[in-house]
């Protein structure tokens, strides 16, 4: 998939220019059209439910570890350039984001491919202001909230990845990968596009699409490969004394894998639930990894599809304690069996 990445200012210099050449202004016209349709971001209305946004160093030439400055401007679409890694500085907090009026989640857009989950204390989006300041704001707590798990090599909750010689093998080899974000009335949704990623002796593409709803603490995970591979997983972070939960549906046809306890880095009382739940159909077992709890999905080329939920106990009306945890996490069970989606 190819998409073009112009910042709005430039994009409407395009424009100007097409019409310079009379014979071929419709065709420039149409052209110019589609880019700005590509990076034409609006700031989200005040009463928006939902939101997905992608935001990159304005003015900034980027090249690899080095940092130019400027302001940051959100763009619809961006392919990485060549050598980015992690803490570049170029993405505002690392990657796309993504939130409704209970929870938020953000994407390591880079080798290490793990979802991190942003703690809301308020029920409007606050994306657009997080981390415009500094790289460390948002790590702290503050009046909405902040970033509050500790991801470290694993791949958060719901990262994906290849299981593989006994650990997860991350994206470090990838040809090309654009993101993109976009929003509408019913939802908001982050998609992922690698070009040829190598794992071993395997090379393929995969599709990843994010997508989040007005309600409900948890957002809809969708990966397409190309090929079919062995050992193409999910899984949650693994924390020393909080147990792994699991459960499957009356019907045997959803499941899940939870986990409760202090799990957190706003401190060691905080309480944070986070679950994944799955097709049984699409799984070929649950295993635990070096860093995670892991779902290892059959190989296929067709849409494998998971939710991934999170629960922090100082969200506004959050969950407070593990019963209720479960009691919540039993409800969306019920909805999978009767409706085979949760939205």
């Amino acid at each position: 998939m190819k998409r073009i990445i112009l910042p709005t200012f430039m994009a409407s210099a395009l424009f100007f220019t097409a019409c310079k050449e009379e014979k071929k202004e419709a065709d420039n016209q149409n052209e110019t059209t589609e880019e700005v349709k590509e990076t034409n971001w609006q700031k989200p209305d005040k009463n928006a439910k939902t939101y997905a946004e992608l935001s990159i160093r304005k003015g900034d030439d980027w090249e690899p570890k080095k940092f130019g400055g400027g302001d940051f401007e959100n763009v619809e679409s961006l392919e990485l350039p060549e050598g980015h890694s992690d803490h570049a500085y170029y993405i505002r907090y690392e990657g796309p984001g993504w939130e409704n009026s209970q929870v938020g989640f953000r994407f390591y857009l880079d080798w290490r491919n793990a979802i991190d989950i942003w703690g809301k204390k308020t029920d409007t989006v606050v994306l657009p202001y997080v981390g415009q300041e500094n790289y460390e704001d948002y790590h702290h707590d503050s009046g909405w909230g902040q970033d509050i798990l500790k991801a470290g090599k694993s791949v958060g909750l719901g990262g994906y990845g290849r299981f593989m010689n006994d650990s997860v093998a991350h994206f470090r080899n990838v040809e090309k990968t654009i993101a993109s974000v976009e929003n509408s009335s019913a939802s908001s949704s982050v998609m992922i596009d690698y070009d040829g990623w190598k794992t071993g002796e395997d090379t393929i593409d995969l599709d990843a699409k994010f997508t989040i709803y007005p309600e409900g603490r948890f957002s809809k995970i969708s990966l397409t490969p190309s090929a079919e591979i062995d050992g193409l997983t999910t899984g949650i972070v693994k924390f020393d004394d909080v147990s792994l939960m699991q459960k499957k549906s009356q019907n045997g046809e959803w499941g899940y894998i939870a986990t409760y306890g202090t799990q957190t880095l706003v401190s060691d009382e905080d309480q944070l639930g986070m679950a994944i739940f799955y097709k049984t159909s699409e799984v070929e077992k649950i295993q635990e990894g070096p860093h995670d709890h892991l779902i290892i999905f059959k190989p296929t080329t067709s849409d494998v599809a998971y939710y991934i939920l999170a629960a922090w106990e100082q969200e506004k009306d959050g969950i407070e304690n593990k019963e209720d945890f479960i009691s919540s996490l039993d409800k969306h069970l019920n909805t999978l069996q009767e409706n085979e989606k949760l939205d």
